[in-house]
């Protein structure tokens, strides 16, 4: 399919004004397939040529202004448009499309457990030409309206408020008998219009779901998800749409601009690709966010946080929308730092940027020390296409810009930025506006140098690295009077920061922190003089403000080793772990010490999100990637051993978030079988977790790999839980067998079965890969790079993104595997999201050897 260019963008967004979309969508045609006609109406500002996108499986007629288009015309995704004269035209055009099984297009989905059908759609990037033609770029907003036909029994969602508007009563299929038996079984809805909105913002969700209905600030507010699900979302409705207005208001008191949709609905759909999606008035998320088994409150604030993200987006991208994909990050940057800033102002979720300094700011700064890194803001240059925009949606549009935007605040002060953001909603609402228009919008609210703050910080790459540098006794007294403090800094950003300074309680050794922060502006000539002794500790970016490596002194990383989970302040704590974590990464620190000093003071570590964050990136990268192999296993038992201690400490029930962590982490560091097996067999076990649908996958899963079950007890879970979650781990369980027949039997699913779905691929690829199965899946590493090549160009972006994701030989941490990937990297024919997973993880891969040889 031909990628629309930012230059045909221009030439057509100068041609035509968009101004209505009427579509008709028939769900009951078929389970492969549905109908969907399209009715335009548009001007052409001035006489020319142009083209509307389109992927059909069968175009059945066009007709521009009453007179009908060859439909032999379509080459690829266009039907030219020819000769169109200046002023209003009408087009008109009626398709079979196909159902997704990807999460692209329209996605359809039929649960396990219960036999009961939905579909969702997923517009974004060239997707809308999946469900119905459009003139698909975003800064040619449009009216929507949909209407539906679908079973009687299901209800029909989108942008606008729906209402039901042809129902009958009877009984039939939509497959067999005649058409009157059809119709009898089908309902038609109506969409109300939209206000302009892009055409990758147009969204339907349709199917018998289980909704929960409220209003409030007088506007309609739904929850929604599959019916094998209700009762979990009954559990948690309160606390979601707590959320939901809690955040609602908020927003509401931060902007001048009100909410401007009719309605919001939130939808849990099956097999989501991401996290959610911010179509306006309908977000669709993924539906593991309705929890069918126990989780952390970390977990609960991670669900907050992306119910804060998306609704930021109603105003960042959906009132004011960017004109071309080079400003993803206007969408992006803005709604993760808004999401939780707002979640902290607006919940219970007060410490929100401590689970954003350990999860969400690491993935930002491993995304910026690879080749593939990009300005937060690149040129527009640099996003020539379509498939090229897709690529920047990565940890850089995310977390980078959001921790570029936290340092904005900081340094332009709060009321400033939250003035310069409603001038841009003012100046641009329901229309499209890009980085030049927001930076002017926040130059007319200060005397700072936005613009040259913006090139900086925008539209440059890579990261910062700020040293602390202190000097004793400047005077040369002999006597420890006083100490000075200048900044190193390799790089080129200015940084406003905080530096913590902390000293030892004499009679106990405990770490107080002295009673105000120092601030600094760096780079600068000034030498910060302080009174009083050297401290033990001293922090640089202590509350996290600025984005950038933050280094230790000397005297520091001692009081650090020895001292860590005595720092006051979680937020202190997780920018000393990320220092941590970044010495480990650039070489700077022996990975085992890491290790010993995660063991010294995980188990007196009270935040959730440290634990689960140093956790995971011990388990996942030193134990199996940074250390050599012949030290796994001792790895792996340090990490069980953290387990046990985090199990002993939360016997009483006073912290079950960190019990659940600990036993997850136990299970997924086993190197042998039997108290994860005695679980599993008898949730009775002393000491042993209260089993739920997740856990006990997770133990199953961890049991395949060490090859303590067999087939017999996978078939015997997955008849105990049928559900769409038991079949992703039933096919994660399959391929982690360490035999060569369901290694060749996952391999084939993989790739060479197109019927399997976006989740069942991944959760089968997780399974195939593993540590201790290295030598067992040797031969098949030369052979993903060929092989995903093909899937990509046969099965399109999502599938591919997947296999680069999932599906690459993560552990075979070789030159031979860099080698195979490099010279895969020379074909020029890999599809780009595929090519951009391949270069980031063959640089993860090249960095794993770094810190081995070490």
């Amino acid at each position: 399919m031909s990628a629309l260019t930012r230059n045909e963008a221009q030439l057509r967004a100068r041609l035509l004004d968009v101004h209505h979309y009427a579509v008709a969508l028939d769900l009951t045609v078929g389970d492969e397939t549905f109908d969907s006609s399209v009715h335009i109406r548009f001007t052409a500002r001035t006489a020319g040529d142009t083209f509307v996108e389109l992927k059909p499986e069968t175009l059945t007629s066009a007709l521009l202004d009453g007179e009908p288009l060859p439909v032999t015309a379509l080459q690829d995704n266009r039907l030219p448009l020819n000769g169109l004269t200046e002023g209003p035209h009408e087009l008109r055009i009626d398709t079979r499309m196909r159902y997704s099984r990807t999460g692209e297009g329209l996605h359809r989905f039929t649960d396990p457990a219960d036999g009961e059908t939905y579909v969702y759609s997923q517009m974004f990037m060239d997707d809308v030409q999946r469900v119905f033609p459009a003139f698909d770029q975003p800064d040619l907003k449009a009216v929507f309206e949909f209407t539906v036909t679908a079973p009687a029994h299901w209800t029909v969602l989108a942008n606008g408020i729906t209402t039901r508007t042809d129902e009958r009563d009877g009984s039939g299929s939509g497959e067999s008998g005649s058409d009157t038996e059809r119709e009898a079984a089908t309902g038609t809805w109506h969409s109300a219009p939209t206000p302009l909105i892009s055409t990758y913002l147009a969204a339907v969700a349709a199917g018998p779901w289980h909704s929960v209905h409220t209003r409030h600030a007088g506007l309609p507010f739904g929850i929604h998800c599959r019916q094998s699900l209700a009762p979990h979302l009954d559990a948690d409705a309160d606390e979601i749409l707590s959320v939901t207005t809690a955040c609602f208001d908020r927003y509401q008191e931060k902007f001048t601009e009100p909410y401007p949709f009719d309605s919001y609905d939130q939808a849990f759909v099956p097999e989501f690709n991401a996290g959610a999606m911010e179509n306006p008035g309908l977000v669709t998320f993924r539906d593991e966010f309705i929890y069918r088994s126990a989780v952390t409150d970390t977990e609960r604030q991670s669900r907050a946080m992306v119910i804060a993200h998306e609704m930021a987006h109603m105003w960042f991208g959906d009132l004011v929308t960017l004109a071309w994909f080079d400003d993803i990050w206007l969408n992006e940057s803005f709604a993760e730092y808004m999401g939780y800033q707002t979640l902290t102002e607006a919940t219970r979720f007060t410490d929100t940027w401590t689970e954003f300094g350990v999860t969400r700011k690491p993935w930002g700064y491993d995304a910026d020390q690879r080749p593939s890194t990009h300005p937060v803001a690149p040129t527009p240059d640099d996003v020539p296409d379509t498939a090229s925009a897709l690529l920047n949606f990565d940890g850089i549009s995310y977390a980078k810009g959001a921790s570029a935007l936290r340092q904005l605040v900081a340094w332009l002060g709060e009321k400033d930025f939250l003035a310069g953001i409603n001038t841009h909603f003012t100046r641009h609402k329901f229309a499209n506006a890009s980085l030049a228009d927001f930076v002017d919008s926040l130059a007319a609210h200060t005397e700072r140098d936005v613009h040259a703050w913006a090139d900086i910080w925008l539209r440059t790459t890579g990261i910062d690295t700020l040293t602390p540098q202190i000097q004793e006794d400047p005077r040369g007294t002999g006597a420890p009077t006083g100490w000075t403090l200048t900044i190193d800094r390799d790089g080129t950003r200015p940084h406003h920061v905080a530096v913590g300074v902390y000293d030892r309680d004499p009679a106990d050794g405990r770490l107080l922190d002295r009673t105000e922060l120092l601030h600094l502006d760096v780079p600068s000539d000034e030498v910060l003089s302080v009174s009083g002794p050297r401290p033990a500790l001293l922090v640089v970016n202590d509350n996290d403000l600025t984005y950038a490596k933050v280094r230790l002194d000397e005297t520091s990383v001692e009081t650090v080793l020895r001292g860590l989970s005595g720092i006051p302040g979680p937020l202190t704590r997780a920018v000393v772990w990320n220092s941590l974590r970044d010495m480990v990464r650039d070489g700077e620190l022996d990975p085992q010490d890491y290790l010993t000093t995660a063991e010294a003071h995980l188990p007196e570590e009270h935040d959730l999100a440290i634990v689960q964050g140093v956790l995971t990136f011990a388990r996942t990268q030193i134990a199996v990637r940074y250390l050599p192999p012949e030290q796994r296993t001792a790895a792996l038992n340090t990490l069980t051993t953290i387990a046990r201690d985090l199990l002993r400490r939360t016997e009483d029930g006073s912290a079950p978030g960190l019990r659940l962590t600990a036993v997850r982490s136990l299970v997924d560091s086993a190197t042998q079988p039997d108290t994860i097996a005695a679980w599993l067999a008898d949730d009775t076990v002393p000491g042993g977790p209260e089993l739920d649908p997740e856990l006990r996958w997770r133990i199953l899963a961890r049991l395949c790999v060490l090859g303590a079950v067999d087939e017999s007890a996978i078939d015997a879970a997955l008849a105990s839980d049928p559900s769409a979650t038991g079949q992703e781990g039933a096919a994660r369980c399959r391929a982690a067998l360490p035999t060569p027949e369901a290694k060749a039997a996952a391999w084939e699913r993989l790739f060479h079965d197109d019927t399997l779905s976006n989740y069942l691929f991944s959760a089968t690829a997780q399974g195939f890969w593993q540590p201790e199965q290295v030598d067992l899946v040797r031969d098949y590493v030369p052979r993903f790079y060929p092989e995903a090549v093909a899937l990509g160009a046969r099965r399109g972006p999502a599938i591919a993104e997947a296999a680069g994701r999932w599906a690459f030989p993560v552990y075979a941490i070789d030159e031979a595997n860099l080698e195979s990937g490099h010279t895969c990297l020379a074909d020029p024919d890999i599809l780009p999201l595929l090519r951009r997973k391949l270069i980031d993880q063959l640089d993860d891969l090249a960095r794993a050897l770094r810190v081995r040889g070490a």
